[in-house]
């Protein structure tokens, strides 16, 4: 296994802090709690933290130091039309590029699914979906795609979990990737393009939904 470097380390931890909102959106971020924290020197925090500033998930400010980025909630409709572009090409791309193992990984993710008795339904959720699209943008076999998508669906994940005690039940929405993965096996490309917009789009539309009951 592959040791990832501190800053990796570092990058990976406070990602997954601000995204599941432990590190809520406006909140200072303080660097000498998170060296202390994960053990770290200061040097791995803040290029971890630099990191986040050009995914849009952290704000430097001068003088008044680092803050965790707002939900951009008017953003909402400009970040899912790039999300149903890039995504839709990336399940066209990986449909001619992946391998039998990428769809074996999908294929075990999803018999993953929890019941609606697991104790954390709705996270447990989030991280099949998580996955699957992981997977999709490892078969692309393209790192510049990989890296773009990486940042938009942390920036989407985000939404979710800030929505997620008024989000309906999303079950109907991941099981949409056990056709994604049908067509992808298939290598039909533009059959995997399509149920990935169409999957982009219902997950907008629930999130307009909450906001507008909100």
């Amino acid at each position: 296994m592959e040791q990832l470097s501190y800053s990796e380390q570092a990058y990976r931890h406070i990602k997954k802090q601000i995204v599941s909102l432990a590190l809520g959106p406006g909140v200072v971020i303080n660097e000498s709690a998170l060296q202390e924290a994960l053990g770290f020197g200061r040097t791995p925090i803040r290029e971890a933290l630099q990191r986040l500033s050009l995914e849009k998930l952290v704000n430097i400010i001068p003088r008044r130091g680092m803050l965790v980025a707002d939900i951009g909630i008017t953003d909402l409709p400009k970040l899912f039309e790039m999300r149903v572009v890039l995504e839709s090409l990336a399940a066209r791309v990986a449909a001619r590029r992946g391998r039998p193992h990428h769809w074996q990984q999908m294929s075990a993710v999803l018999e993953q699914l929890p019941d609606s008795g697991h104790s954390n339904y709705n996270e447990a959720l989030v991280m099949v979906d998580q996955s699957c699209h992981e997977i999709i943008y490892e078969a692309a076999d393209n790192p510049f795609l990989a890296d773009t998508l990486a940042t938009h669906y942390a920036l989407s994940l985000r939404l979710w979990y800030f929505f997620l005690d008024e989000i309906g039940d999303m079950r109907g929405a991941i099981l949409e990737h056990q056709q994604i993965l049908e067509a992808l096996r298939e290598r039909d490309g533009e059959e995997a393009a399509r149920l990935m917009a169409q999957h982009i789009q219902a997950f907008q539309e629930e999130i307009q939904a909450v906001m507008v009951r909100g």
